[in-house]
């Protein structure tokens, strides 16, 4: 289904793009003839061949594990790589407040995943609102505690159709969720009394629980998740529904497909990896299974920031245009990757760059970074250019998403 995707006019408020797209469409970006000389520092930009290559690979995966995907929105924000989403196959598209689900439902998302509890009574009664608004749409959503289901309860209690509701099982160290079975079956029964819910799953978030790849955390992960499949069979649905059983899998979809889908013929088993379109070159490309244990390629960081050196007042150290209102920081520090040496620190529109013996930059010269954690990159950026080839001696600019931060 063809979603609604932003085509603002750009302006000045186009960070990253020259005056003479002033006036242009977003759409009309592709054929402008730019290049990433065109474009003004700081800038960040996405690889189109990248994309296609991720996507790509983790679906394969997916239809061959037996598992559906519910990427997660909130790492782009940006309906036109929803799109690509769900063109490619996605069951729907998970989304993390009821701000961001509205604006998937008005992009034209019909499946839309809330991976969090709702305890604002008015977006609850909002949900009720959209939900009556369209018979086609599916809105899901988390509770945790039993007073979160009563809120809900409260909101929907005169809902003409019921909410999908998950309940989120946690552990001790991790997140948000229900700490024990016992609650996770309270919930549930909970959910089942109110008239305007419906029990729709299990969920929970399995990151908290493994830091790494190592063993030791392969194995907590592993236990987690086994607590989700443990509680989804104590519970009853009811009759004609087919339950989901989800987890976060960005991280671990390995293990998430591993554990979860043996029982893809009693559930839908939605993983929300958001963070695969985009890849990265810092905690993902570190935690990422995709490659020899998934049997596939590994994925590709989509997403690079360009950045100028605006000075350089000592030996061995240059300033760049990149800082924190940029670039994220928030896992790692971005990684130059046109020039030997390393980001040792961010201001808010500086970076600070220590050269290796033997390497030389000079005021005017682009740097190209090599970017951690997409999250925080996109949310930083209201217009993204995409590129045909970020190796290329002056890449071509092919296109640009808005995003809806």
């Amino acid at each position: 289904m063809p979603l609604q995707i932003p085509d603002p006019v750009l302006g000045a408020w186009t960070k990253g793009f020259p005056a003479r797209t002033a006036g242009l469409r977003l759409s009309e970006v592709g054929s402008a003839g730019l290049h990433l000389s065109d474009l003004v520092t700081p800038v960040l930009t996405v690889h189109e061949a990248a994309l296609d290559h991720n996507e790509s690979t983790v679906f394969d995966w997916a239809r061959r594990e037996g598992v559906l995907l519910a990427p997660h929105g909130k790492t782009t924000m940006a309906p036109a790589l929803w799109q690509r989403l769900l063109d490619a196959g996605a069951w729907g598209i998970s989304v993390a407040t009821p701000w961001q689900a509205e604006v998937a439902v008005d992009a034209g998302v019909a499946v839309v995943l809330i991976a969090n509890a709702v305890t604002d009574r008015a977006a609850a009664r909002h949900l009720g609102e959209l939900l009556a608004a369209d018979p086609a749409l599916r809105i899901l959503c988390w509770a945790d505690s039993v007073a979160a289901v009563g809120i809900l309860a409260d909101a929907l209690v005169e809902a003409e159709r019921p909410l999908d509701v998950l309940v989120e099982l946690g552990g001790v160290g991790g997140r948000t969720g229900a700490r024990t079975l016992e609650e996770g079956e309270l919930i549930a029964a909970a959910i089942t009394a109110a008239p305007g819910l419906r029990l729709a799953g299990v969920t929970g978030y399995e990151g908290p629980f493994g830091p790494d790849r190592g063993d030791a955390s392969v194995s907590a992960v592993d236990a987690y998740l086994q607590t989700l499949v443990t509680l989804h069979e104590r519970l009853d649905y009811e009759s004609g529904l087919r339950p989901v059983l989800s987890a976060g899998g960005s991280a671990f979809p390995d293990r998430a497909a591993a554990v979860l889908s043996p029982h893809r013929d009693e559930a839908d088993i939605v993983l929300r990896s958001g963070a695969f379109q985009i890849h990265d070159d810092g905690f993902y490309a570190r935690m990422s299974p995709f490659g020899p244990l998934t049997s596939t390629d590994p994925l590709r960081s989509a997403m690079h920031a360009w950045s100028r050196v605006v000075s350089q007042p000592e030996p061995g150290l240059a300033l760049l245009d990149a800082g924190r209102r940029d670039v994220p920081f928030d896992l790692d520090l971005p990684v130059p990757q046109t020039v030997a040496g390393r980001i040792t620190a961010l201001n808010d529109q500086h970076a600070f760059l220590a050269l290796a013996d033997g390497s030389s930059v000079e005021p005017g010269d682009v740097v190209r970074l090599g970017l951690s954690h997409p999250c925080t990159a996109f949310d930083k950026w209201r217009v993204v250019a995409v590129i045909d080839d970020p190796d290329a001696d002056d890449p071509r600019v092919v296109g640009a998403v808005a995003t809806c931060f």
